[in-house]
């Protein structure tokens, strides 16, 4: 009886052992993907071509690389390629990308405003893309003003996901809201309804009959 038990203990301590050579194994399979794609001249070639491309006013889009850019990718109806946006305002000649994040990026879910080159960074994200809207002067200087006004008042990312005020912001809701107000029209950005819930998806703005995509790029 007491060699089974000890059979039992050591084939245990095997089963452990292999689940954790696995997800070790997986784990650095990962961190060698992500330093590759870091590293690819191609990717570094992507993403200055299209940092060259910006303008204030337009809405950028990227492909998350992990669970929960996956479930928002998943929240698209249209095209599920983009999981996060955010809107450039150029600032002393360098494009800066406001945006609202949560999650183990930004802990404290202030809105954020980060250089377009950690933006776009193929460490965390697979892909990305520009999107352009037929805005006037004054509705590209408004939507800045906009933008800016939500960033100095440190609005935290909206995990109620809830459309119906401004006192929190998930990323496409901020970027609805200042393109619907800097336009003055409330159908400009139109949401999905599904399942009795009205939210904001990321190919509502990227799929938008106003929108058009100047650049997309997908990591090597």
């Amino acid at each position: 009886m007491m060699r089974k038990v000890w059979v039992y203990n050591i084939i245990g301590l095997l089963l452990v052992l292999a689940i954790w050579i696995y997800f070790r194994q997986k784990n650095d399979s990962r961190v060698r993907t992500i330093a590759e794609k870091v590293q690819n001249p191609a990717n570094k070639r992507a993403i200055d071509s299209c940092i060259a491309l910006l303008h204030t006013g337009d809405i950028v889009l990227r492909t998350g690389n992990d669970v929960t850019s996956n479930m928002f990718c998943r929240a698209n109806i249209q095209d599920k390629t983009y999981s996060h946006t955010g809107i450039v305002i150029i600032e002393d000649g360098h494009p800066f990308i406001y945006h609202s994040i949560g999650g183990e990026d930004n802990p404290d879910e202030v809105l954020r405003r980060d250089s377009a080159a950690r933006w776009f960074s193929p460490a965390h994200n697979n892909g990305l893309g520009i999107a352009r809207f037929p805005l006037t002067t004054e509705q590209i200087d408004t939507a800045v003003a906009i933008a800016r006004r939500y960033y100095r008042a440190k609005k935290k990312f909206d995990l109620d996901f809830d459309l119906s005020n401004d006192d929190k912001l998930y990323c496409t809701e901020f970027i609805y809201k200042v393109l619907n107000n800097a336009t003055r029209d409330t159908a400009y950005i139109t949401p999905t309804e599904r399942l009795g819930y009205t939210y904001i998806a990321v190919d509502n703005i990227s799929r938008s009959p106003h929108t058009t995509l100047i650049c997309q790029i997908r990591y090597k």
